[in-house]
C-alpha cells in the first residue's frame, strides 16, 4: 500500500454526529488541495451511550482512505492521541480536535508551511478566543508556568493549540507516554529538547455551541501536577 503524504488524526471523542459533517470539511479541503492523505479517526469510547464510534465506522465505510480507531478507552486525551498516533503511515502527521472550534482550513496552512521544509513542527497559537474568560485565564497561567519551568523567553505562545502538524522524522523522535491532557505539552518539550524546527501561526478559537468542555476543573491542578514532575524529573 502506497505511503500517504499527509496522515490527519482527527480526535473524535464524543462529537457524536457532528463529526459526520466535520469529516467532509477535511475531505473537501484536501481534495481539492489534490493532496494525497489518509484520515485516523479516533473515536474510542468510555460509555455505550456514545454513538460516535458508529458514524466513525460508517465515515469509513464510504472513504477508503479512513481509518476508524473504537476501543474502549484506557486513558484521556493524551491516550487517544497516541493510539491514533501509531496507526499513521504518511510523512507528514497532523493532529486537530474534532469538535469544531479550530478552523479546518489550518490544516493547510500548517501542511503548505511544513512543506517547505525549513519547519519541522507546525502548530497554531489562538490569538482570538471565544471560549469565556475562565478557560482564557487558565491558557495564559499554564503557558506562564511551562516557560518559567522549561523554556524561558522562548516564542511559543500556545502550547496545547492545535493542529499540530510533524514530519515522519521529527515524529519518531519522540517518545510520548501520557495518557492524559499533558501530551500536547508533552510534544513541545521533546520538541525543543530535540532541537526540531518549530514555527507557530494564529488562529481563530471558536466557542463550543453544542456542549462544555471535557476539560474539567481538576485538570487544572492535573496539568500543574505534570509540568512540576516532567520538570524535576529532568
Amino acid at each position: 500500500m502506497a505511503v500517504p503524504e499527509l496522515s490527519v488524526v482527527v480526535l473524535c471523542y464524543r462529537a457524536e454526529s457532528f463529526i459526520v459533517d466535520f469529516v467532509k470539511q477535511i475531505e473537501n479541503e484536501l481534495e481539492t488541495e489534490l493532496i494525497d492523505y489518509e484520515l485516523v479517526l479516533v473515536a474510542n469510547y468510555d460509555t455505550n451511550n456514545d454513538t460516535t464510534p458508529a458514524w466513525v465506522n460508517q465515515l469509513a465505510t464510504a472513504n477508503m482512505r479512513i481509518k476508524p480507531i473504537t476501543q474502549r478507552k484506557e486513558g484521556k486525551m493524551g491516550w487517544d492521541m497516541r493510539s491514533g498516533l501509531k496507526e499513521t503511515r504518511g510523512n507528514f502527521i497532523a493532529v486537530i480536535d474534532g469538535d469544531g472550534q479550530m478552523p479546518v482550513t489550518d490544516l493547510l496552512i500548517v501542511y503548505h508551511i511544513i512543506k517547505s521544509g525549513r519547519y519541522d513542527l507546525v502548530k497554531t497559537y489562538r490569538a482570538v478566543r471565544n471560549d469565556g474568560w475562565p478557560r482564557i485565564l487558565i491558557s495564559r497561567a499554564y503557558n506562564y508556568l511551562f516557560y518559567l519551568l522549561f523554556f524561558p523567553g522562548f516564542p511559543v505562545r500556545d502550547i496545547n493549540s492545535k493542529p499540530k502538524i510533524l514530519s515522519r522524522t521529527a515524529y519518531n523522535k519522540l517518545n510520548l507516554i501520557s495518557n492524559d491532557w499533558f501530551t500536547d505539552a508533552e510534544i513541545m518539550i521533546q520538541a525543543f529538547e530535540k532541537k526540531l524546527r518549530i514555527c507557530e501561526v494564529s488562529t481563530i478559537f471558536y466557542k463550543n455551541e453544542r456542549r462544555a468542555s471535557f476539560v474539567e476543573f481538576k485538570a487544572v491542578f492535573e496539568f500543574m501536577y505534570n509540568l512540576v514532575y516532567y520538570r524535576l524529573k529532568r
